[in-house]
């Protein structure tokens, strides 16, 4: 199987392998949570996280989105709608859709330390592994169909940018953040959400590895792609142990086999 295809079944086939040039008919059915829908969700709120829409900040027309990302405008509706009803942005009459304020500052915010060295990279790398292989066997036994479309959307992403030989933090820690969300378990999520930025700085030096003398980037997807089978196959040990070995080889790729001695 060739980099930056995904083995699932046919309904997830149809979107994850979708060329530019495809475009869904305009008969979408009102509602519908397809897997191209859930993949320009992604896609939108991995933008919106990142800060390329600021707070209040009118979002491109559906015409526009639909030409950016090559799908039919009841798709970007579609996409849209959802992140409407999840509070992420709002609509004006006539004038289009606003990114939302960031939440109350009333609300409690877990938070850590910000990364400062490497030894601190290293440090959010034994963390990860301390919980996210937990993720993985926990979202494999209570993953239902939205969940699993949520982590082929991001599967969906990482597989196009690895095709156009290119490492994507957004999409990568949107497939993680996915599997989180699928164990059904808030706590989890939380975590994740609160590590955005340490976990986005070690993806940053991943993926600079990624493209060195020995690019790994086939390799790398072909690992994520195995987490996804292992959790769609509801094989939880399986799993948990293609997660922790994922994160040990990214932990080895970014510190060319060397860690720091922590006790100093």
């Amino acid at each position: 199987m060739g980099a930056g295809s995904v083995d699932v079944d046919s309904r997830d086939m149809t979107t994850v392998n979708d060329g530019p040039g495809r475009r869904e008919g305009e008969d979408l059915p009102r509602g519908r949570q397809t897997p191209l829908v859930q993949r320009i969700y992604q896609q939108l709120l991995a933008q919106i996280s990142a800060g390329d829409f600021q707070p209040n900040e009118r979002l491109p027309g559906e015409n526009d989105l639909a030409t950016r990302f090559q799908v039919s405008r009841p798709v970007v509706r579609e996409a849209l709608k959802r992140l409407r009803t999840e509070g992420l942005i709002y609509s004006r009459q006539g004038a289009g859709s606003f990114v939302r304020v960031a939440v109350e500052e009333s609300r409690p915010l877990l938070g850590y330390a910000p990364v400062e060295t490497i030894a601190d990279i290293q440090r959010c790398y034994e963390f990860r592994l301390t919980i996210e292989p937990d993720h993985a066997y926990h979202a494999a036994l209570r993953w239902n169909e939205a969940a699993l479309d949520n982590i082929v959307a991001a599967l969906g992403l990482m597989g196009d940018a690895t095709r156009a030989h290119r490492h994507r933090e957004d999409a990568d820690f949107a497939f993680h953040t996915a599997i989180a969300e699928a164990t059904n378990n808030h706590y989890y999520l939380s975590s994740m959400q609160a590590l955005k930025d340490h976990i986005s700085v070690g993806m940053k030096f991943h993926g600079v590895s990624l493209m060195g003398p020995n690019p790994g980037l086939s390799g790398v997807f072909d690992e994520h792609r195995g987490i996804f089978e292992a959790i769609r196959a509801r094989d939880a040990e399986t799993a948990r142990s293609r997660m922790r070995q994922h994160l040990e080889g990214s932990r080895s790729r970014v510190f060319e086999g060397r860690t720091l001695d922590l006790s100093l």
